[in-house]
């Protein structure tokens, strides 16, 4: 069976998706089929042979989409690889990255049936031109500047490795990422 994946993302100002559009763009470069969609937009998985899911923390929780897309699709989910590319901090500072590692584990105890075979913090971006309501309101948002720190090699090489893996039909194995910044070996 030709390998054909899912990336799936949700997003509140689009920087997620551009980490989704990115993974999917590796995989193809890889010769692996990849069809980029929002979470919310996914009906079935029947026709994948993996699942790359790209979400946000937000206030320490994955957004609602990718909660409800892994609450429909439990059941397939529990037969596929599935890999994670998370956005976290908006800082470039350690403590940042390691609460990012540990909201993220805190999260995931609410899917205990999920294992991913790879996840990977990659940054995130803030721009507060683009603060929704409520966090528009917040004088200290509007105040900060701006800041990219996804780190566009590490996304590109992890995706490429797990591009390789799933085009061999196997999973990433074990998860060795550790919260830093540096990519997993995936």
């Amino acid at each position: 069976m030709e390998s054909k994946v899912l990336v799936a993302y949700a997003t509140r100002s689009g920087s997620t998706e551009e980490v989704a559009r990115t993974v999917g763009a590796v995989f193809g470069s890889h010769h692996v089929a990849a069809d980029v969609r929002p979470a919310a937009d996914v009906g079935s998985i029947a026709p994948y042979t993996a699942v790359v899911i790209c979400v946000p923390l937000y206030m320490g929780r994955l957004l609602k989409d990718v909660r409800h897309f892994l609450s429909r699709n439990r059941s397939a989910l529990e037969q596929l690889p599935v890999a994670l590319f998370v956005s976290g901090p908006v800082q470039n500072q350690e403590k940042d990255w390691t609460g990012a590692r540990t909201q993220l584990d805190k999260e995931l105890r609410n899917f205990p049936w999920l294992s991913p075979v790879a996840q990977l913090i990659v940054g995130g971006k803030f721009d507060p031109s683009n603060l929704g309501f409520p966090f528009n309101l917040i004088p200290m948002f509007r105040k900060m500047s701006p800041t990219d720190v996804r780190d566009w090699g590490a996304i590109r090489k992890a995706a490429g490795a797990l591009a390789e893996q799933f085009r061999a039909g196997k999973g990433a194995g074990e998860d060795t990422s550790d919260g830093s910044r540096q990519a997993a070996n995936f």
